[in-house]
């Protein structure tokens, strides 16, 4: 048998670039696969808990990814999150690597996205706006450049000074990024908007949309978080990474059936069908939404294009 190979966030950041785990999550995301809910464990230190996501697919392995949240390491000067990731054979269920997995998240998640957004945003959309500043916003900058080529792109957050230091950042890498202190007029003039927070509270309205435009939303995971009003859910198309999921903590979505804009069947279209040629963007004209709270078989197709490229 041979040895397991681990691998650092530093090594997943070097291997896995955004164009070829977007063309990975293309193919892979196409075909079913297995994700059974995730399992979460209280943990008797303060507020903490270990979180278990499993997930196998043929021809792609059998993984599972492990997570701890220690809400007090803020405290400690430590990350509050930790994750690693551990891939088996799925024809021999020998074990072939196992990788630090912050870095693997969220490149898979902003890549998810992206890929998302060349399905469902105008083939001609030239604005881009990302909505918080926190990991995943310069992810999605890089993702989502990747499939389309942008001319304007605009950050705004809570805090100014945090969006003009990424924009000046990223604009150090070669974007046409620019920090804005007006979301509403932001928005309005976007043809792609992303939103990362763990909002509790809406901060794009539905009124401010354009006709054409797409609205991504990433970041709220809960079912008590939402990032955009019911508003603007009704005036959308959706798409959801899994219906699954969206029905047990896709706030935006929830609290859009909540408020009778929307019915369960509205949430029938999984990413996997537009990959597979149902439920692209109908005109010009339509506004698309696509909401992700997180599928691990990204996870898995992440892990496995980092094993076989480094």
């Amino acid at each position: 048998m041979s040895s397991i190979r681990f691998f650092t966030n530093a090594e997943v950041a070097a291997v896995l670039d955004y164009a070829g785990l977007i063309d990975a999550l293309r193919s892979g995301l196409a075909h079913p696969g297995t994700a059974p809910n995730r399992q979460a464990y209280a943990l008797p230190e303060g507020q903490a808990s270990l979180l278990n996501m499993p997930v196998w697919q043929k021809g792609q392995g059998i993984g599972v990814k492990l997570v701890t949240v220690f809400p007090e390491n803020s405290q400690r000067d430590l990350p509050s999150v930790a994750a690693v990731f551990a891939l088996f054979d799925d024809v021999t269920g020998q074990p072939l690597a196992l990788m630090e997995a912050s870095e693997l998240t969220a490149r898979r998640t902003a890549c998810t996205s992206a890929l998302a957004a060349d399905y469902l945003a105008r083939r001609d959309a030239l604005s881009l706006t990302i909505v918080g500043t926190g990991t995943l916003a310069a992810h999605m900058v890089r993702a989502h450049t990747a499939v389309r080529d942008y001319s304007r792109i605009e950050i705004w957050g809570r805090d100014y000074s945090k969006a003009k230091a990424l924009a000046e950042r990223l604009q150090g890498e070669g974007y046409p990024v620019s920090a804005s202190d007006n979301l509403a007029q932001s928005v309005g003039h976007a043809d792609v908007v992303t939103c990362v927070t763990t909002s509790r509270e809406p901060l794009v309205l539905g009124e401010w949309l354009n006709p054409g435009c797409h609205l991504d939303l990433v970041g709220a995971f809960l079912p008590s978080m939402r990032e955009t009003d019911s508003a603007a859910v009704a005036r959308a198309r959706i798409v959801v990474d899994t219906r699954e999921g969206a029905l047990e903590e896709a706030g935006d979505l929830l609290f859009a059936l909540g408020d009778g804009v929307i019915q369960e069947s509205d949430l029938n279209t999984e990413l996997r069908y537009v990959l597979q040629g149902d439920g692209v963007r109908s005109d010009d004209q339509e506004i698309t939404l696509f909401k992700s709270v997180g599928y691990a078989v990204e996870d898995l197709l992440a892990a496995q294009y980092v094993l076989h490229n480094m």
